[in-house]
This record gives C-alpha cells, structure tokens and sequence, in this order.
C-alpha cells in the first residue's frame, strides 16, 4: 500500500536518505537516487541564514527535477524566522518542506534549534505551527525520543505536532544526550506508530546498516519506513539491497571495484560541476574511505587519492585501484 504525504504518494515501506550536514549534497543525491532511495532532503538549513541571504544557506536550496519527491530541511529557533524561511523554500518549489527538532550538534543546539526544542514542547509546537501556517507544502518533521532519559517525551509530542498539521514524523531513535553513541531504541518509535490517534506515516532512524537490520525493524516495530543516513555515506548500494532483500529474501553482491570506481567519478565530477574544481575536489577527499572501506591494503591508495589536486591524477590513482583489486582480488574481498 502507497504511503501518502501529503499530496506526495511514496512506495510501500519507503526508503528517505537523512539529510546529513556536508554529505546530503546534489552529487551524493544522486548517487542514492540511483540506488533507490524514495525520498531525500537537503541538508539541514538555518532559518537565520536564509532570511540574512547568507550564501551557504541559499546554495542548499538547490536541487534537480530527477530528486523528486524532495524536502528541503529548516532549523531554528525563533517563530518569525521560521515563518519567514518557509516562505522563501516555498518560490523554491519542493515537494514538502521538513523541520530539524532532532540535531543534537552543540552549535545548533546553543541557538535553541535542533534537538534544543525537545526540551520545550510548547515552543516546538509554536514553531511547527508558524511554518505549517506559512506554507502550501506539506510539513514534515525529524526529531529524537527526547533531551534525555529523564524527558522522552516523543508521544507528546507526535500528537501534538499532528494536532498541527504536520503531514509525517521521522523519529531517531536516540536521545540528544546520547548524540550517535549507544545502540538506537526503536521501542517508542513502534508505541507512536501504534498509538491509534496517530494517523500520520511514521518513519523510524537509526543503526539500519544492513538489508537483515531493515527486515527485521520493518516486522518488529511496524513503522511506515525507515530514513538511512551514516550506511549510505560511501555505499548507496544500501538502497537497493534493502529492496532487493525485502522483496525476495536474498542478499545482491556487493558492488565489484570497477562499479565502486565508477561510483566515486561520478560523484567526483557532479562535485567539481556543481562546486567549482578547487572546492568540488578538496570536499570529495572525506568520501574516498567510505566507498573504498574493507578493502584489504587499501590504506595507499587513499592517501594517494587525497593528496591529488587535479581530475587527471585522481583518475590515474582511480584506474590504479581497478587495477590492483579486480579479478581475483575481488574473490579475496569477499572472503574478508
């Protein structure tokens, strides 16, 4: 059964990429699109920002036609920003416009944004209304389980940001006292899910690394979903394999050397297309590890990768590893 958002209509058992500070990009987009994933967002954007026409903040704005269905991420803290941002991403035309009350990171949380609302439900749902009220988009909204152990209040506030308005609820399944450390607690996720005053599609996120991990949370907690963020970084092959896995029951094979290549030139070109050379290379070395992971003595290649400041010589670096790891190297890898 489609799952509806609005007036979007995703497939059963969607899959979202997390909007992810420096790595949700148009280049990394693309590569998930490819693989399957059914709705992305941008990364994240500050409401301030935005309304100062701060550069940063705009570029984020941008997106392609082949994205959608696409939601472009807001944070803030104060009611007339947020107000006023929503407006803004409206003339920009997405599909649905997505409210950050989950980022747990110290510069956003000190702005009272973030997971900084989840220690006030009333302002949280002030800010929701003020952006729902301000857009023809449909709302969505990403948060934790709460602040910390002593406040999970997720239940709360799912029903009150429904009372609102909001069109879906993506809930990470950590507190913002724990960040990313521990193992996430779907457990609440499944009891919002299962509450019969919740009418709207909730998505679970959180340490699904693994097409069995995907199958397993679908069956055990029921949620409408499920949103990918760190297993995608370097490896958007997750995507298809989870489909693929829910769907027949059987693992893919992992992608061979000469697809993981080709995978990072096309995210290196869309780069350096999108952010210029100097900016579009320089960036593109934080991604080399994640595509590049498990292979054995790959350690060389890497820093050779990193310290290269031109597309010629990356490529050389790049033909190199087919080079080394196809064949019977790529027998030897999956025996790791």
């Amino acid at each position: 059964m489609a799952i509806r958002i609005g007036n979007i209509l995703l497939p059963d058992f969607p899959l979202l990429l997390a909007p992810m500070e420096d790595v949700s990009d148009p280049p990394f987009r693309y590569l998930c699109k490819m693989y399957g994933a059914d709705l992305m967002f941008s990364e994240f954007i500050s409401s301030e920002g935005l309304i100062r026409d701060a550069i940063k903040s705009r570029q984020k704005l941008d997106f392609f036609e082949y994205e959608r269905p696409f939601g472009i991420q807001l944070f803030g803290g104060d009611e007339e920003a947020m107000a006023l941002s929503a407006r803004i991403i409206d003339a920009t035309n997405p599909d649905l416009v997505d409210i950050n009350f989950g980022c747990p990171v110290r510069k956003v949380v000190c702005k009272g944004a973030g997971a900084a609302v989840l220690k006030d439900i009333d302002a949280m749902v002030r800010l929701t209304r003020a952006v729902v009220k301000s857009t023809r988009l449909p709302v969505t909204v990403k948060t934790r389980l709460g602040w910390d152990d002593q406040s999970k209040n997720i239940e709360e506030v799912a029903m009150r940001l429904q009372d609102e308005g909001i069109s879906a609820l993506t809930i990470h399944g950590r507190t913002r006292a724990q960040l990313y450390k521990g193992e996430a607690d779907w457990r609440l996720i499944a009891r919002v899910k299962n509450n019969p005053r919740i009418q709207i599609p909730i998505f679970g996120n959180g340490d699904i690394d693994t097409p069995g991990k995907a199958l397993e949370y679908k069956n055990r907690y029921g949620v409408d979903g499920i949103m990918i963020g760190r297993a995608a970084i370097g490896y958007p092959w997750i995507f298809k394999e989870i489909k693929y896995f829910l769907k027949t029951g059987l693992h893919l094979e992992p992608p061979p050397i000469e697809e993981r290549v080709g995978a990072i030139r096309e995210h290196l070109y869309r780069s350096v297309e999108w952010k210029g050379k100097t900016l579009g290379i320089l960036e593109m070395r934080r991604h080399y590890s994640n595509y590049l992971r498990g292979f054995p003595n790959i350690k060389e290649f890497r820093n050779r990768l990193v310290q290269k400041n031109s597309l010629e010589e990356i490529d050389l670096v790049l033909d190199a590893v087919v080079g080394e790891y196809s064949g019977e190297f790529e027998a030897n890898l999956k025996a790791i």
